[in-house]
């Protein structure tokens, strides 16, 4: 009884331990860190089976699956065609509702180049500069992240930017009393200098030859899922709204 009480309560603490941690990270470390937990639990479960003699269900559930496969491999023909009614139906879906699958926002500075995935409005950069250079955004500390932004203030203001955005959107607001962040810091002035077209196609996730409706439909398309009154970045929202001006002007 006294063991089972212990268990509980390592049990108890684990799990919250657990809960601040998927609170903290980056949605990429939590997907990684699962796809690991996965596999870890499926070798382990493999190898219990294997050293207690009971590795023979797996082998049997395989044996009986195996009359099932066989009754289905000649419906494997028609596969192709399926694939093809669902592309079309995607495509039809994607006119109706706007920008379609698989494009991404692309915002480069001296330091860092950050994408946006404008499926699942997740963010990832690449580290272009400094003592960081080469490593990922989502595999880097909060506290190796808040590196990062101070060499960046001494040196880019533009890029301290971007990976203040990044902050903001991986920990919210928390992260700025322990870096000693001001209110100027957060929201002065967020965008500088001229944008060229190439540019605003990248962060838009747009071709060069882009109509305007398919400009406007982008910009529209990330706003909602970056408007500062969303949760989004004031910095991130302001470069869209920059990338669009200059299309449509020119």
């Amino acid at each position: 009884m006294y063991f089972r009480f212990l268990l509980a309560i390592a049990v108890i603490i684990f799990l919250f331990f657990l809960m601040r941690w998927f609170q903290r990270a980056s949605p990429q470390s939590v997907k990684l860190y699962l796809k690991r937990s996965i596999w870890t639990l499926a070798i382990a479960l493999v190898l219990f089976l294997a050293a207690t003699g009971r590795l023979h269900w797996i082998f049997a559930l395989f044996a009986s699956l195996l009359p099932l496969a066989r009754r289905l491999l000649p419906y494997l023909r028609y596969l192709p065609i399926l694939s093809q009614f669902l592309g079309r139906n995607r495509s039809a879906n994607a006119t109706q509702t706007g920008p379609s699958p698989g494009k991404a926002s692309q915002v480069e500075t001296r330091f860092v180049r950050m994408t946006l995935n404008h499926d699942t409005g997740e963010i990832e950069g690449l580290v272009l500069e400094g003592q960081s250079k080469g490593r990922q955004l989502s595999e880097m500390s909060q506290n190796e992240l808040l590196e990062l932004w101070r060499e960046c203030q001494t040196q880019d203001a533009e890029s301290a930017r971007l990976v203040q955005a990044y902050l903001d959107n991986i920990y919210g607001q928390d992260w700025h009393e322990k870096a000693g962040a001001t209110a100027s810091d957060s929201h002065g002035s967020p965008v500088s200098g001229t944008m060229s077209r190439e540019e605003a196609c990248k962060i838009l996730g747009l071709a060069p030859d882009a109509s305007k409706d398919g400009i406007k439909e982008a910009h529209r398309h990330l706003m909602q899922k970056l408007h500062p009154d969303r949760g989004g970045s004031t910095y991130l929202a302001a470069k869209i709204n920059q990338a669009k001006d200059a299309l449509l002007n020119k």
